[in-house]
């Protein structure tokens, strides 16, 4: 590796950790129907079950965040992909509904911090105009991810059963935490790999949102419409996200009466195109970010028009009547929604001082992941009780993405937060 680029490092390892995280996160959808079949559950118990992983999720992404600003990144993921590594494998011990539900519970609480601890380690670790191509790139590990957990995770279960293929899937975890843990750190000075000239480049334009510890209250960054609107359009964002995860594989499977094998390629070509609208939409809103006199504007409009376009391939996919012409409409749906995504969370770095970017960023996640309770289980009972079933599941979702847009334009801003008396007022960034 060239001189001058150890921060690519973190960011493969990144990268990485996103493949794990969304391969072990997506194999419970795609082994859905063998387990309601060996578990005796239904789809509506089903869909309590996936939001079960998201209860949790939602909390510790929040605590997650909190961890990150107070023990340090590289302390935060050692110990949560240990923990949901061991939670992935047991979920090929359970024998029937509620295990299911506690080993899941467990899970999502290990799998929290996640994204806000990945968006303070991009904070520590690259230049602001850097940002939205970092995240984008980490974070589109896992929605490459979701495409390799559909055939891997089926071969395995072909091959061991369901049962051992969680079990495999959590060995994966293990091997990485040793990597990281002899190749990271917390901050960039700390690393004897990184020289001289990378650490003036990476801090070169940080000063703007960095603050003494202690001369702002993390409570005014979290109590403020600007981070409620943010949470609202993240949670438009995620909502649609969490029915791909958790149900896209019953919806090919049971409704457009796909084999497995051709699950395999089905479920998982929509999520190459997640892929590439978090690779590439990092560079296109970097791009228009560098181009542009107001940063915050620029992330917006590079966060609303992906969200309208994924309402509308949303609201498309009812009227198609064909395996084809549904994949081509997830798979743009999942760029959409991807690159929307990661540009609101380099929204945040414009609205948000570094040394609360952990707190606050985890609490943006921890109100949008609701949408992971709501979804899958509100996704479920529509599926079971309504006429139209998985077409009503997706107007709701392609409605919800319309507000959300509508929540990012008004209620984003950067205005002035009023500070204690011992502190001056500064510029929310």
């Amino acid at each position: 590796m060239s001189k001058g680029r150890y921060r690519l490092v973190i960011a493969v390892l990144l990268f990485a950790l996103g493949m794990i995280n969304y391969t072990d996160r997506a194999a419970v959808g795609i082994l859905a129907p063998q387990i309601q079949q060996d578990l005796h559950i239904s789809s509506s118990q089903l869909g309590w079950v996936f939001s079960a992983f998201f209860f949790s999720y939602a909390i510790f992404s929040f605590l997650g965040g909190y961890l990150a600003d107070r023990m340090g990144p590289k302390r935060t993921f050692s110990v949560a992909v240990v923990s949901w590594s061991v939670f992935c494998a047991l979920t090929g011990a359970v024998y029937g509904l509620w295990p299911l539900i506690g080993v899941r519970l467990f899970f999502g609480a290990s799998e929290g911090p996640m994204n806000s601890t990945t968006n303070r380690m991009v904070t520590n670790w690259f230049p602001r105009k850097e940002t939205a191509r970092a995240l984008g790139f980490t974070l589109s590990g896992q929605n490459l991810g979701s495409a390799v957990a559909a055939p891997l995770v089926i071969f395995l279960s072909y091959a061991f059963g369901w049962r051992m293929a969680f079990i495999s899937l959590g060995a994966i975890g293990a091997i990485w935490c040793v990597l990281w843990l002899v190749f990271s750190s917390d901050k960039p000075a700390e690393n004897p790999r990184v020289s001289p000239q990378e650490l003036a480049h990476i801090t070169s334009d940080r000063f703007e949102g960095m603050i003494p510890k202690g001369s702002a209250p993390a409570r005014n960054y979290i109590i403020r419409k600007t981070t409620l609107g943010l949470a609202l359009g993240l949670f438009s964002l995620l909502y649609p996200l969490y029915i791909f995860v958790s149900w896209m594989p019953s919806y090919f499977t049971n409704v457009m009466h796909v084999s497995q094998t051709g699950l395999s390629v089905a479920a998982g070509v929509p999520w190459i195109g997640g892929f590439l609208g978090y690779f590439l939409g990092g560079f296109i809103s970097d791009l228009y970010f560098k181009r542009s006199t107001n940063g915050l504007n620029a992330r917006k409009v590079t966060t609303i028009v992906p969200l309208l376009i994924a309402a509308v391939t949303l609201g498309l996919t009812p009227l198609i009547h064909s395996v084809a012409g549904d994949v081509i409409l997830f798979t743009v749906s999942l760029f959409a929604i991807s690159m929307g995504i990661q540009s609101l969370w380099a929204m945040i770095h414009e609205v948000t001082p570094v040394v609360y970017m952990g707190t606050v960023g985890g609490f943006i996640h921890f109100l949008a992941n609701t949408s992971g309770v709501i979804a899958p289980a509100l996704t479920g009972y529509v599926i079971e009780n309504a006429e139209n079933g998985y077409a009503s599941a997706f107007w709701i979702a392609s409605i919800i993405g319309v507000c959300g847009s509508v929540f990012l334009l008004v209620m984003v801003h950067n205005k002035r937060i009023s500070l204690h008396a011992n502190s001056s007022s500064i510029q929310s960034r």
